[in-house]
C-alpha cells in the first residue's frame, strides 16, 4: 500500500507559564507527523529544543529530507541510518510505532516488550517563581506522590525548604537545569539532605561534570542534558547514578528503550522525562516508565487544552490515553 507523509509545526499554548533556569515558555512549540498507509494511520510528536541547537524550521526540514524513504516504505530500523538522534527522528520514529501496531492488529506494548501501565505515578513540577508562589504551588499539588521543584543559582535553598515545608510526605526531585556550579551544589546540600530530596537533577552544565567523576553524593544524581543515547553511558555512568531518558533525546521510543535497558544493565537508576508537549508525546514515552523508577511526564498539563482522549492526572497519577489514542488499533 502506498505511504504519505505530513510533517507540520503544532503550537499549544500552556495555561500559566512555565519557568526554568535558562528561560520561561508559553507555548509548546511541536512537531507532528502522520504516516498514512491505505485506511491507517501513525502519529507521532517531537519537540526541538534550542538547548540542543534544534528548531522548528529545521526538524522540519530534516523530515522533509527523508519523505522519499518514507514513503517508499522504510522502518524503524532503517530510520536510525537517515536521521540523528534528535525531535525530528522522535516523530517520525513514534509515528512508525503507531502505524506498525495498528496494521498488525496487535498495541505496541505487545511489539516492545514494555506494556505502559494503566497509571503513572508522574513528577507535578513546581516552576520557578516567587517563594510564596512556590509553596502555592506546592500546595496545591500536595496529594501528589512526586514533586520536581525547578530551581535555579539564586537562593535555590529556601525554595526548597518552602515547598517541603507545605508538603511533608511527597517525593522530592531537584532540578537546577544545569545553572549551579560545584560550589552552589555543595552550599546547598546540607538543605537537600534536611529537606529529604530523592533525587537531584542535572545541577551542572553538562559540559563542565567531569569532576562529577568520584563525587560523592548523599543524593542521588540523575544525568538530564548530560545523555542522550545509549553510546553516552560510558562516559555518564561514572559521574551519575540515574539517567533520564527522554524520547527527544534519544530519537524515538527505539532509542529511549535502548538506553533504558543498557543503563539497567549497568546498574543504573532511570527517570523517564519529557519536554512540555501533548499527550502525543506522552503516549509512547508511557512504555520507558513502565520500566523506570521515576516518571516526569506532565508536560500535557501545562497545555490550556490538550488532545482529547491523552492522559488524565488524578492526584499526580497520570491515567493513559483512552484505547485507540496512540498504539493501537482500538
Amino acid at each position: 500500500m502506498p505511504r504519505t507523509l505530513d510533517a507540520r509545526h503544532d503550537a499549544h499554548r500552556l495555561s500559566r507559564p512555565f519557568r526554568i533556569s535558562r528561560g520561561v515558555k508559553t507555548v509548546a512549540d511541536v512537531v507532528t507527523v502522520t504516516i498514512r498507509e491505505g485506511d491507517f494511520v501513525g502519529r507521532g510528536e517531537g519537540v526541538p529544543y534550542a538547548r540542543y541547537g534544534e528548531t522548528i524550521e529545521a526538524a522540519l526540514a530534516q523530515i522533509e529530507g527523508i519523505r522519499p524513504a518514507l514513503e517508499a516504505g522504510i522502518g524503524r530500523d532503517e530510520l536510525t541510518s537517515l536521521l540523528p538522534p534528535s525531535a525530528a527522528r522522535n516523530a517520525v520514529d513514534c509515528a512508525l510505532w503507531d502505524l506498525e501496531a495498528r496494521i498488525a492488529g496487535t498495541t505496541v506494548g505487545k511489539l516492545a516488550g514494555a506494556v505502559a501501565l494503566p497509571r503513572t505515578a508522574s513528577a507535578i513540577t513546581i516552576v520557578i517563581d516567587e517563594v510564596e508562589a512556590m509553596a502555592s504551588a506546592a500546595r496545591r499539588a500536595a496529594a501528589a506522590p512526586v514533586l520536581k521543584i525547578k530551581v535555579d543559582g539564586n537562593d535555590p535553598g529556601t525554595k526548597i525548604r518552602a515547598v517541603r515545608g507545605v508538603v511533608p510526605d511527597a517525593a522530592l526531585i531537584v532540578d537546577p537545569n544545569e545553572s549551579w556550579d560545584r560550589a552552589i551544589l555543595e552550599t546547598t546540600m546540607p538543605t537537600l539532605i534536611a529537606a529529604r530530596v530523592a533525587m537531584l537533577e542535572q545541577p551542572v552544565s553538562a559540559d563542565d561534570d567531569d569532576w562529577l567523576e568520584g563525587f560523592e553524593s548523599p543524593i542521588p544524581i540523575c544525568a538530564d542534558e548530560a545523555i542522550h543515547t545509549a553510546a553516552d553511558l560510558d562516559r555518564v555512568a561514572t559521574r551519575y547514578g540515574i539517567v533520564n531518558v527522554k524520547l527527544d533525546k534519544t530519537g524515538g521510543l527505539t532509542g529511549a528503550l535502548e538506553l533504558a535497558r543498557a543503563a539497567r544493565e549497568r546498574g543504573l537508576g532511570l527517570m523517564t522525562g519529557c519536554m512540555v508537549s501533548s499527550s502525543m508525546s506522552i503516549a509512547p514515552a508511557l512504555h520507558v516508565a513502565a520500566l523506570s523508577d521515576y516518571a516526569d511526564l506532565d508536560g500535557p498539563l501545562w497545555l490550556a487544552e490538550d488532545y482529547l482522549g491523552g492522559v488524565r492526572d488524578e492526584g499526580g497519577y497520570l491515567h493513559a490515553p483512552r484505547p485507540g489514542f496512540w498504539g493501537t488499533r482500538q
